[in-house]
């Protein structure tokens, strides 16, 4: 027994090293950051492609017309982070016609901080190339649906013609419209319009920059004026089969506050009033047709349907995960 002491106070010192070992363990493995955000939806023989831009919080109080005690009730009914604000994604939408590659709406690029710009990185994540893009969608001209379109003076897309409605271009663009405006929203409206310049530029110095008008079809979409968050807001509509998708552009902000409040605006909306009867509008029609819907706003990817049992609160019931 003498000679199996030492193999007692080996094998005792190496069990303890190992369980200092295992109780370390797990403070070694770091998180792991979140994949691309890409996702694919075939929606008939066409294939739609979400593309994140990054993730936001709004203040609550930019929510128009509803009590700060109910903005609280709604965020925390859909578990939602209060601390943070009110969560609103940046979406832009990849569709490959099988003859066209159509752009809906292109994220932020720099313009709206570091949490922003990763659709072209999406984009070749999910196996296109900028240049394979041929047309640019825009539903309306805040920077954060046109940004997108340019990096530092240079066409993201340099193959792309870009299309926003005429009364859209016309509003932003046009130098005596900063007049009308009263005193106090003037410096804000001259920052966005720098933006919306700059993003711009390159299509037009290749005369890749175009408007449309209502009943005009660009590459196979449908018009649609959806006005009042922008004067020349539009949303698209595409048809494959039996089946069509709806691009709603920014008639909703928020999953939340917007589909339990659906007459609630937001700071952003330059008339208030047009765009809550304009959402208020879409949102019966969309929930009695049955139309899939893209939203750039709405939670990652934003694909989803708009659901109404009484006609007058709605809900969003986003797309089910596909293979």
């Amino acid at each position: 027994m003498k000679n199996l002491k030492p193999l007692f106070i080996a094998l005792s010192l190496i069990t303890a090293n190992m369980s200092s070992v295992q109780a370390a363990a797990p403070q070694t493995i770091a998180q792991q950051k979140q994949v691309a955000g890409f996702y694919q939806h075939q929606l008939g023989n066409i294939q739609i492609t979400a593309l994140l831009d990054g993730t936001n919080y709004l203040n609550p109080s930019m929510f128009k017309g509803i009590p700060a005690t109910e903005v609280t009730k709604t965020l925390k009914k859909h578990h939602a982070d209060q601390a943070k604000g009110v969560q609103t994604s940046v979406n832009a939408f990849l569709v490959n016609t099988g003859s066209s590659l159509v752009l809906v709406d292109s994220g932020s690029s720099s313009c709206n901080g570091p949490d922003f710009g990763s659709v072209v990185k999406n984009l070749k994540a999910a196996g296109y190339q900028p240049e394979q893009v041929d047309t640019v969608l825009l539903t309306h001209l805040h920077p954060d649906h046109v940004c997108g379109i340019s990096d530092k003076g240079s066409a993201s897309f340099p193959n792309a013609t870009v299309y926003v409605a005429d009364t859209e271009a016309n509003y932003w663009l046009n130098p005596k419209q900063v007049s009308k405006l009263p005193q106090d929203k003037q410096a804000r409206f001259k920052q966005t319009v720098e933006k919306i310049q700059q993003a711009i530029q390159p299509y037009q110095d290749t005369k890749r920059f175009k408007t449309f008008k209502l009943g005009d079809k660009i590459k196979g979409f449908d018009v649609i004026s959806t006005t009042g968050h922008t004067p020349g807001h539009f949303s698209f509509a595409f048809k494959s089969g039996n089946e069509e998708i709806v691009f709603i552009g920014d008639i909703v902000h928020s999953h939340s506050i917007q589909f339990d409040h659906p007459e609630t605006a937001i700071d952003f909306d330059t008339d208030p009033k047009k765009a809550v009867q304009t959402r208020l509008a879409q949102f019966s029609r969309l929930a009695k047709n049955g139309q899939t819907i893209a939203a750039p706003h709405l939670p990652f990817p934003g694909i989803g349907h708009i659901y109404s049992k009484d006609g007058k609160s709605y809900q969003w019931i986003p797309v089910h995960f596909k293979d």
